[in-house]
């Protein structure tokens, strides 16, 4: 009977935006964005609901599968730790997102003076199911069909503007994280060749070679969809997103599915062999060092941010590769870590839209003195640096910390292993350093001209700000009490 209620509820928080969506093409112009926020807002309470139902069974696990041929598994849910966390986490901040571009997207806007579209609300409300239909499924096949949902919307999205480069960020978003998909179709493919089963948990039954060909696969579609390299290209390109877009897309949920992937892939795998932990630790300082030096350069807000989300993801997959070697803490703080990232980028990306709303630009050398003209906004900003720069008691230090730990732990005895921890540790120095300085460019001081003739910040806007700073100084402990 738990099991049954977990999953209609669970459905019931992917298909209401999908519903929601289908009527905004179809219901007058005005109403968009109403039925948009209120969609969020039913699946947000859904998925607290299943989160509140899953914590009070005691359960480690629970799996429901509602389509199969036989004895094959086609679509099902899975309610676990990793799940139940996830969900109500990319739902919660799409409604947040969603409240925020009421603010954003109209004439006021400094930067790009708009009218709301019904393909955005449309689009976006489609994105939020899609992200809560990811997280629960159990099977390969429903998480192909909500990967390329995501790609599909993503595509949309960041072409809302319909100039000529935003065209071409969207079409090279949509062909990379497609041609990164092609391994989790082949990895579907082994899995039912040797299993009879697209259940995820039915890795564990794979032959060892072929466990490691599909991981490895699996592997590449998480890289391409957490932009990470060799296909880290789209995520730059894709800030000609508005503002809100690049928010949820690029720091709260597009981004995210690829660890998240990957995440629930290690959890059916059982032990893994030692070559995908190479590959994935490898990986990851390689894409860690490259990100951070490609963001020095940037004086553009919104690309800065998008490469340090490269960079903080490099940092969640590490944490999988430190689990592949035996650390199960390591695994628990990569976890936390997309959790605790997901607050932290989206209240950063949201203070650069609400910089290019107010004063519109988002250039960090022509924004000085924010604190005296716009507090708010300044303690955003703060809040946001030190917080990426992963400084305490910001959320993102603790994620840090524990991934490192368990790194540690693993690289006891092993030179390689203790060097990559080691020039993690120097990266995350340098990413304070940086953060450091622009905050100390940015926050105190007279204002500059830009921030002088900065309009107020709408209501809608503050608000979410308001609650996302908070959520960054919160969001550790709800994860640390979540995963134990």
């Amino acid at each position: 009977m738990v099991l049954n209620n977990l999953t209609l509820l669970a459905m019931a928080s992917v298909l209401v935006p999908f519903v929601a969506a289908g009527l905004i093409v179809m219901i007058p112009q005005k109403y968009a964005k109403t039925l948009c926020i209120g969609a969020a807002a039913v699946s947000t309470a859904l998925t607290l609901a299943v989160w509140n139902l899953m914590s009070s069974t005691g359960a480690e696990s629970l799996t429901a599968t509602f389509a199969a041929l036989g004895n094959t598994a086609i679509f099902g849910f899975v309610f676990d730790k990793v799940s139940v966390l996830l969900a109500p986490c990319f739902v919660g901040i799409g409604l947040l997102i969603s409240i925020y571009s009421v603010g954003y997207l109209n004439a006021g806007n400094r930067e790009h003076a708009d009218a709301p579209r019904r393909r955005f609300y449309a689009f976006f409300t489609v994105f939020i199911g899609a992200m809560a239909g990811f997280v629960y499924s159990s099977t390969i096949l429903g998480q192909l069909l909500f990967f390329e949902v995501t790609g599909a919307c993503s595509w949309a999205l960041i072409g809302y503007y319909d100039t000529a480069t935003a065209r071409k960020s969207a079409m090279k978003a949509l062909i990379l994280t497609h041609i990164a998909s092609l391994g989790l179709y082949a990895a579907a493919g082994i899995l039912f060749l040797n299993t009879g089963t697209f259940d995820t948990s039915a890795l564990v039954a794979l032959p060892e070679g072929a466990k490691t060909a599909a991981l490895l696969l699996i592997l590449m579609a998480a890289w391409g969809k957490s932009a990470q390299l060799p296909f880290y290209m789209w995520l730059p390109s894709a800030m000609e997103a508005p503002t809100p877009v690049s928010a949820y897309l690029h720091g709260a949920s597009m981004v995210k599915v690829g660890v998240a992937l990957f995440a629930r892939a290690l959890i059916g795998a059982g032990p893994v062999n030692e070559v995908v932990g190479w590959v994935v630790v490898i990986g990851g300082i390689l894409t860690c060092l490259f990100a951070f030096l490609m963001y020095l350069p940037q004086k553009d807000m919104k690309r800065l941010l998008a490469f340090s989300t490269i960079s903080q993801l490099a940092y969640i997959f590490l944490g999988f590769g430190f689990y592949i070697f035996g650390s199960g803490l390591a695994f628990e703080g990569s976890v936390a870590h997309i959790f605790n990232h997901a607050f932290t980028k989206t209240l950063f990306f949201l203070v650069a839209g609400a910089f290019s709303y107010t004063m519109g630009t988002r250039m960090l050398p022509q924004i000085k003195g924010v604190l005296k003209k716009q507090p708010l906004l300044a303690i955003g900003f703060g809040v946001g640096a030190f917080a990426i720069a992963g400084a305490p008691p910001m959320n993102l230090f603790f994620s840090k910390y524990i991934v490192f730990c368990g790194g540690i732990h693993v690289a006891e005895g092993n030179p390689i292993l203790m060097a990559i921890v080691i020039i993690a540790l120097i990266e995350t120095v340098g990413c304070f350093a940086w953060f450091l300085k622009w905050a100390g460019s940015v926050l105190p001081g007279e204002p500059s001209e830009v921030v002088a003739n900065s309009q107020p910040v709408p209501k809608a806007m503050a608000g979410v700000l308001v609650v996302l700073i908070v959520m960054v100084m919160a969001s550790s402990y709800i994860a640390a009490a979540w995963l134990g």
